[in-house]
């Protein structure tokens, strides 16, 4: 890591007396026009996409809000435990915006909980998967306080919610809103919250850096936590149904959200003084974060991402996409040679070489592979969108290794 880097310009100071310059009241915003709007000005799918988008975050900020307490505890310095604690008041904050724009605006919910239950169908599978993660870092931040386990807790959290998700989105919410002069009360409130989590990230972002020099097993343990999440991490904003007027009706298309979502990862990455070409993510951070959209994109719509929808149909350009990121992850410190052979049931066989450190996959059967693994590819696929474990399609028989069982064991290692 560099000695000066980007997080090292804001000390937990400044960050504690910004939140006390920024404090607002989520129960003064005036809803009055956006009533007026939502039922007038809105049509049918204007209020589809925006109770979708909105629901998002709703929810979004009430697991926050309730996640937050075992970071406090974790935190090994009380300037840091301090700023987490006004983190948790404002999460809160952000979540009773939302649950009176529902109650107010939207007609959803009398109450908080009854605005949460209402709205619930509307969160997607990935939204559900990184939030269940998030209950689950939580658990386990509980139980071991480890600088390594802390650093996973906030990448999560800062780096992945909050500046690939959340920032995005107030972003699509604030500037499309504005494009059509709609929603005064809730655009003034998600000002408020982009600049509450404007903060919040710069805090993770420290906050990470500071571990990362005090402890090397920091950042290998968040380069492990990023490939656990990721494929989730991508399939959260997709609409129902694939409607992108979901999207599109507030003047923005999937590829604009998501090339945003990829390129705050990255910022914040560097910021803290990590480089993610190094961390075998299994992105190509040699390509512009458009074209990083691009891909995601067309992994989730060919069925190699996201909710499980049946057996996936064999897509090559997907399929490529698929082997040059897995050639990306590979950790050719557990093998300087090897070549692993492929050989789907349902699809072209594909193989991946590693050659004194550098690696290359192509379609085709290699000569002589050290190790095989024989499956479909829609099993394959699943395993690598995180939706089967590896471990439960080898008992389950739907992969079936031949080869070295010395190369075999080193797989985990050699995946990440």
């Amino acid at each position: 890591m560099p000695g000066t880097i980007a997080a090292d310009q804001v000390s937990y100071a400044d960050l504690y007396a910004r939140w006390e310059q920024g404090n607002w009241r989520a129960t003064e915003i005036d809803f009055a026009t956006d009533r007026e709007q939502w039922e007038h000005d809105f049509t049918d799918i204007d209020r589809r996409g925006a109770l979708w988008t909105y629901s998002l975050f709703f929810h979004g900020e009430d697991s926050v809000a309730d996640n937050l307490s075992p970071f406090i505890d974790a935190a090994p310095r009380e300037e840091q435990k301090y700023f987490l604690a006004t983190q948790q008041v404002d999460e809160a904050r952000h979540a009773i915006l939302f649950a009176r724009f529902m109650r107010e605006v939207a007609q959803a919910g009398a109450d908080v909980g009854a605005a949460l239950a209402q709205t619930s169908p509307e969160l997607t599978w990935g939204f559900r998967k990184v939030f269940d993660r998030l209950d689950r870092m939580a658990d386990e931040l509980r139980k071991d306080r480890s600088k390594p386990k802390l650093a996973q807790a906030i990448t999560l959290y800062h780096v992945v919610i909050e500046a690939s998700l959340a920032q995005p989105g107030q972003h699509f919410i604030e500037e499309g809103l504005g494009r059509r002069d709609l929603l005064p009360g809730l655009r003034e409130g998600i000002g408020h919250v982009a600049r509450d989590e404007q903060r919040h990230i710069g805090f993770g972002v420290k906050l990470i850096a500071d571990l990362c020099r005090e402890d090397p097993d920091c950042e290998p343990a968040i380069a492990d936590l990023l490939r656990e999440v990721l494929p989730f991490t991508t399939a959260v904003f997709v609409p129902p149904g694939w409607d992108e007027r979901y999207v599109t009706n507030f003047g923005f298309t999937l590829e604009d959200v998501f090339a945003q979502g990829a390129e705050s990862m990255e910022a914040r990455l560097r910021a803290a003084g990590l480089d993610p070409t190094q961390m075998r993510l299994g992105l190509p951070f040699d390509l512009p974060p458009v074209e990083r959209a691009r891909r995601g994109l067309t992994l989730l719509r060919a069925g190699y991402l996201g909710e499980p929808n049946g057996p996936v149909t064999p897509n090559p350009e997907a399929t490529a996409m698929l082997f040059d990121g897995l050639r990306r992850t590979i950790d050719t410190t557990a093998a300087p040679r090897a070549t692993i052979q492929w050989d789907f049931s349902d699809a072209e066989p594909w193989h991946l070489r590693i050659d004194n450190g550098n690696t290359s996959v192509a379609q085709g059967r290699a000569e002589h592979p050290d190790l095989t693994f024989h499956c479909r590819l829609t099993d394959w696929v699943d395993i690598a969108a995180g939706r089967t474990a590896p471990w439960r399609a080898l008992l389950q028989r739907k992969v079936r290794p031949t080869g070295s069982l010395r190369m075999l064991a080193r797989t985990p290692k050699l995946f990440g």
